[in-house]
């Protein structure tokens, strides 16, 4: 067990060098916008009511803009996950008659629901068209797109992260190219990213490529493992100002939103933010190198290239092979070790999902976690770590627990 370690980690002692450098220049590119915005103590202090003038808010939205290469920016505890900020970006850009080009297949399990949903207040319920354009060989089809993108398409949309398909997270620069590839056929409004799992993977965000907004959760990536919840809207200040607008009031947008308990862990959490995503990715590659040494077939393969986004998939065969891996996760964390997992039909998702987060903020992905729809083929979606120090840790227990089970 401790031989598979060392042997990953020598293989991997290159491509963790290049994390590391990754990491240095966005902790530059984040301390730059703390100084550009000149961050103070004021800036930690809580608000109440209305939240009219909150400086703190206000100020903590450019500085994601900034660190992102946007020009504004809302950052905001009342947006409850991942998929409400999206929810909350899409119901902001689109109108009736408008149609939403997905450019990246099927996005996430609980975004649909949002996208096509019937009778639950879905985008289709609000008479918008949705209309998605499937990978080929997990890349994008630019043939297919310039087929799909009629002048009904009011927003071009790309998943960033694979979600629960087995397709390698797409790059900056794969992002890049299919933003300029639209631009070139015409298309004028609004390209949207889920940036979810993606944040500080490289030294670019989509919205340094050509993104008019990138959107995700603080209790992933961005919020360094001290945020406790809250997500994130970043891009262009004409799209950024009507996603305010169904954030809060037509007649309102950006100007109110008060938060009594203090922005300290917000800035801190996003401060800390690249380097506790690269301890996040170190952690994963690592379990995907002695996974694969132990003839477990994972994804993204393990090659000299940074991975764009925190997330492992490992495939089993078998459901209980599958639920006993998540258990073991579980049993590594620091919360909740204790904790006996069941699959449940988890809010969103059309199959049972099993799911560790043994997590100090419940439910937070950049922690150590994993989870995995209870269903063929069986594929557990890990990521997440703190600490490098922790990945190890908590892989001890993982391959003493698989190895078990495999004598």
């Amino acid at each position: 067990m401790t031989d598979i370690i060392k042997k990953s980690e020598e293989c991997l002692r290159q491509i963790f060098a290049a994390v590391d450098e990754i990491a240095e220049y966005n902790q530059e590119k984040v301390l730059e916008a703390f100084r550009k915005n000149q961050i103070a103590a004021r800036h930690f202090m809580p608000s109440n009511g209305y939240g009219y003038g909150d400086e703190a808010r206000d100020v903590l939205g450019q500085v994601f803009a900034d660190a992102f290469g946007a020009e504004a920016g809302i950052v905001s505890p009342h947006l409850l996950s991942g998929t409400h900020t999206l929810t909350v970006g899409l119901f902001g850009l689109l109108r009736p008659g408008d149609t939403l080009l997905c450019v990246s297949g099927m996005p996430y399990d609980t975004i649909r629901g949002v996208i096509f949903g019937e009778g639950n207040g879905s985008l289709r319920d609000f008479g918008i068209d949705f209309s998605q354009v499937d990978l080929v060989d997990g890349k994008f089809d630019f043939e297919g797109i310039k087929r799909s993108l009629t002048q009904k398409v009011k927003v071009v949309y790309i998943q960033r992260s694979r979600g629960y398909e087995l397709r390698d997270a797409f790059t900056v620069e794969e992002i890049g190219e299919v933003c300029k590839y639209v631009r070139n056929l015409g298309f004028a409004g609004p390209i949207f990213v889920d940036n979810c799992y993606g944040e500080f993977t490289e030294k670019r965000e989509p919205t340094d490529v050509g993104a008019d907004v990138i959107a995700g959760s603080l209790i992933k990536n961005p919020g360094g493992g001290l945020a406790v919840t809250g997500g994130y809207l970043c891009g262009k200040r004409v799209y950024i100002d009507q996603i305010a607008r169904r954030l809060t009031a037509p007649s309102i947008g950006a100007e109110v939103g008060s938060y009594a308990y203090g922005y300290q862990y917000f800035y801190q959490g996003f401060f800390m933010a690249p380097h506790v995503t690269a301890q996040a990715m170190k952690g994963a590659l690592l379990i995907g190198k002695c996974m694969e040494l132990l003839g477990f077939e994972n994804f993204p393969k393990i090659t000299d290239s940074v991975p764009s986004d925190i997330t492992r998939a490992i495939r089993f065969s078998s459901a209980k092979e599958l639920c006993d891996f998540i258990q073991s996760v579980q049993d590594a964390s620091p919360v909740d070790s204790f904790v006996t997992l069941e699959p449940w039909d988890m809010p969103g998702y059309d199959s049972k999902v099993i799911m560790a987060a043994g997590c100090f903020v419940s439910g937070a992905s950049i922690e150590l976690s994993a989870d995995a729809p209870v269903k063929e083929p069986y594929t557990a979606y890990f990521q997440g770590g703190l600490t490098y120090e922790h990945c190890k840790c908590a892989l001890r227990r993982i391959l003493k627990r698989l190895q078990g089970k495999n004598r």
